[in-house]
Formats: C-alpha cells, sequence, structure tokens
C-alpha cells in the first residue's frame, strides 16, 4: 500500500519545546518513574490558580457562550483590550482593531499565513520561542535571526539587526519580555529596534505575552508606542501567563499604525479569522474581568512573591554550579544557562538533555531548540516552588558532575 506521508510544508519545521524530549518523557513516566516537566510555561501543574473573578465571570457567561461569536471576538473582550491600550498612551486604538484568538499561538500562525508570501523574510531574535520560526517556516517564508548578546543582559544589538535585512525583509519579531532568556528590553532598544522598521518600511510584530511579569526596576515598554502613525504594529498578548489560564486559550492581536495602507493584509487576516469561526466563546468572556479586576500577578512579581523568588532562587543556585553561568532574568518564567564549552564539550544539547532526562528524571529543553547556534545552553521553567525548585536544580548539578 502506498505510505501516507507529512506534508512538504512541514520540512525544515520544529517545535523542540514538545518534541523528541516530551515523547522520551512520556515514555518513562508509562514505565512508572515520575518526571518533573520543567519544559514549559504551564502554571496549572506548579499550583498556580486563576483568580476566582474570571472562573466565576466565565462560568456566569456559559449560557450566553453556546454559539459562534463574531470572528473578531466578542465585543466586550475586544472593548477591554481597546481600552487597555488607550490607557497606555495608545489613544488611536478601536474595537475592530483586536482580534481575539485561542492564544497568541494562534494568532501568530493565523497573521503569518494572511502576511508572507513564498520567500519572504521575517527577522527573529536568537534565540527565539520556536512557534515564530516554525510558523514562518510553515507559512513559506524564511525566519532569518539576529543573535541576541548574552554579555549585554540577553538584548538585541540594533548594527546586527539592521546588517540582517535584505530587499526580501518584510517584517521584524520582538519579543519582549523575552522567552527564553527573560531579558525586558530598555526604551532605547524598543525605540531602535522600531526606528529599524521605519527605515525600511517593515511591519513589526510585538509578542509581549509576558509584558506583566517583570521585576525589580524592568519597565515593559511596548512597540506599539514608538512605531506611531507611520509604523505597522501589531501586538501580541494574553490571560495565558499573567492570570495562570494558559488552558483557556484567550489571546489577542491588536493592529496599530498606518491602517489605510495594509488594508488588503487585514481583509486577508480577516479571512482566516472568518475560516475558524472564531475563538474559544467561554474564554473570551474572561478578559474583560481579568483586564479590569484586580491585578493579582502584582503580588506574584514582588519580592515575596513565587514568580520573583523563585526566578530569583533558580538564577543563583545555577550559578553556583562550576561551569555553568546564568544572565539573572528580569522578566518571564525562565532561565536561560550557558554552559561553559571548555567545562561541558556538548556536540548535540538535544542528547545531552535527553540523557540529563533519563539520569535524572528531570525535562528541560535544549537551547537549540529555541534557533540558538550553539549547543551550550538550556531553558529552565522556574515555576516550582523553592523545594521543588532546589531539588531539580541539585539533581542537574549532580548530572553535570559526571560530565565535567
Amino acid at each position: 500500500m502506498r505510505k501516507i506521508r507529512q506534508s512538504r510544508k512541514l520540512q525544515n519545521v520544529r517545535y523542540d519545546v514538545r518534541g523528541p524530549i516530551l515523547v522520551e518523557a512520556q515514555r518513562l513516566e508509562a514505565e512508572g518513574h515520575h518526571v518533573l516537566k520543567l519544559n514549559i510555561g504551564n502554571t496549572a501543574p506548579f499550583g498556580f490558580e486563576a483568580p476566582e473573578a474570571i472562573v466565576a465571570d466565565m462560568i456566569h457567561h456559559l449560557p450566553q457562550s453556546q454559539g459562534y461569536s463574531d470572528s473578531q471576538g466578542i465585543y466586550s473582550a475586544r472593548t477591554a483590550v481597546a481600552q487597555y491600550y488607550q490607557s497606555h498612551g495608545l489613544r488611536d486604538v478601536l474595537v475592530d482593531d483586536v482580534f481575539i484568538g485561542n492564544g497568541v499561538s494562534e494568532l501568530i500562525t493565523m497573521v503569518l499565513q494572511a502576511f508572507l508570501d513564498d520567500g519572504n523574510e521575517i527577522l527573529v531574535p536568537a534565540p527565539d520561542y520556536p512557534l515564530w520560526t516554525g510558523a514562518i517556516t510553515l507559512s513559506g517564508g524564511t525566519a532569518v535571526h539576529y543573535e541576541c548578546d548574552e554579555t549585554n543582559g540577553w538584548n538585541p544589538d540594533l548594527a546586527e539587526v539592521e546588517a540582517k535585512i535584505t530587499e526580501h525583509t518584510h517584517g521584524l519579531v520582538i519579543i519582549n519580555p523575552n522567552n527564553p532568556t527573560g531579558a525586558v528590553y530598555s526604551e532605547d532598544t524598543v525605540k531602535g529596534l522600531v526606528d529599524i522598521a521605519r527605515r525600511h518600511d517593515l511591519v513589526v510584530f510585538a509578542d509581549e505575552i509576558y509584558e506583566k511579569v517583570i521585576f525589580d526596576d524592568a519597565v515593559h515598554h511596548h512597540a506599539a508606542t514608538y512605531a506611531g502613525s507611520d509604523v505597522l504594529c501589531l501586538t501580541f498578548s494574553g490571560l495565558s501567563k499573567a492570570y495562570r489560564v494558559c488552558g483557556y486559550r484567550a489571546g489577542w492581536v491588536m493592529v496599530s499604525g498606518p491602517k489605510e495602507t495594509a488594508l488588503d493584509f487585514l481583509e486577508g487576516l480577516t479571512l482566516i479569522a472568518n475560516m475558524r469561526m472564531c475563538a474559544n466563546v467561554p474564554a473570551q468572556h474572561a478578559i474583560q474581568t481579568a483586564l479590569g479586576g484586580y491585578q493579582s500577578v502584582e503580588e506574584l512579581i514582588r519580592p515575596g512573591g513565587r514568580f520573583y523568588e523563585q526566578s530569583k532562587l533558580a538564577s543563583r543556585l545555577l550559578n553556583q554550579i562550576p561551569g555553568v553561568s546564568s544572565v539573572e532574568p528580569r522578566g518571564a518564567l525562565y532561565c536561560f544557562p550557558r554552559l561553559d564549552p571548555e567545562v561541558y564539550p556538548i556536540d548535540d544539547d538535544e542528547t545531552f538533555v535527553i540523557d540529563l532526562l533519563r539520569a535524572k528524571k528531570i525535562l528541560v529543553t535544549h537551547g537549540t531548540g529555541f534557533n540558538w547556534p550553539r549547543p551550550d545552553h538550556f531553558r529552565l521553567v522556574t515555576l516550582p516552588d523553592a523545594q521543588v525548585l532546589e531539588e531539580a536544580i541539585g539533581r542537574i548539578a549532580e548530572f553535570l558532575e559526571t560530565r565535567r
């Protein structure tokens, strides 16, 4: 019989956060082993619960959520998102500028399908959240990575970003706060990236899902603020992280800038939104309550809060391991430590994390899975409570001792 093969469009598409390493973890679990999964930023398994008001409001609206909604999203949710950005100085944002989706992940894919033609290039940070590279590739485009500088707090080098631009470059992705590094870009960096887009007539794609998860004196700056009226900017955010409702799948993209020049593109995005009918309607009802209510995330990001203390603890413990260095995150929920190649000569970092998994039953993600060009990093989720985090990093330290 004829073999049924995957589409050729999937060649070179990777999403290693849930790739072979997860398959191996599931195999170990099937054998009866307990695996601590530190590979994805899923808040619920680590004891983080949604604010009660969000859950109650969603339940209250279930009787009104049985049919399809407008393909762009229910009016109250889009209004809440528009007003949120208006309150942050983007006064020209309208309800019709907002699309609600099943999380930012779906919206990234939808936007890129509407935007890209075969051979178009998009500038993406390295390391990146790998969905960006995968979705660009699947949409027929090419992700061109600009390397962020670990010695400078994982900030991008603006000169290198601009040097990567060719006649085929159509867009620039900014992930701020950054997953996986935890970097929070300065005002000058965000403004500089937008200015590059302005000079070269690029569309800015601003992934800001961690905008509320920032520590100490870090300040988040919306890229759309600097894009103004002459740079088209698509800003992605949602409820998953700050409101601890990853499974609700409630995200949005907000379009700002010279929308009159992008009517054809926006018509295409609307077509794709129509084709998937609508986002999850019950979760859409959570958006207005979340954005308008008490921001409980602020308790988590202050000293004494779990997000804050666990991030600091993980960074401190990792830096105590010989041959390991970890830039202290200024935001998000991860550490991205470096393994000194002279101490740990690793040729294949995916094999390295699978070896760690088998030996210590700790699941992390290898750095090349985030399109980092060298096999000398891994990403660790900082969501477990302090006791579990100490145990997990202790096991990693024990494993590394055997590899020095």
